[in-house]
């Protein structure tokens, strides 16, 4: 394991946006339950796709984009608070 100081551009939280050591653009730190619960939503979303249903996987979709949506936000709205641009 190495130690390294990072830049915290938000509050730690549970998807915190930080920069590493010689990296130009922050990046987002998911936790590790976080990533495990987005992992299984869109495993469970394959899975009704593959079973042929519909009305269940959009509305999974959806709110997988909302939350994706949400992180982006959250992110860019960090980059524009410490006038960094976009790698976007």
């Amino acid at each position: 394991m190495e130690r390294v100081e990072a830049e915290l551009f938000t509050d730690g939280g549970n998807n915190a946006v930080v920069r590493l050591p010689g990296r130009r653009f922050p990046g987002v730190l998911i936790q590790g339950d976080s990533l495990s619960i987005l992992r299984s939503d869109l495993a469970e979303l394959v899975e009704a796709c593959e079973q042929g249903d519909v009305a269940e996987p959009c509305e999974t979709a959806r709110l997988l984009l909302a939350d994706l949506d949400a992180l982006l936000t959250r992110y860019s709205a960090a980059l524009d608070a410490h006038e960094i641009p976009r790698p976007y």
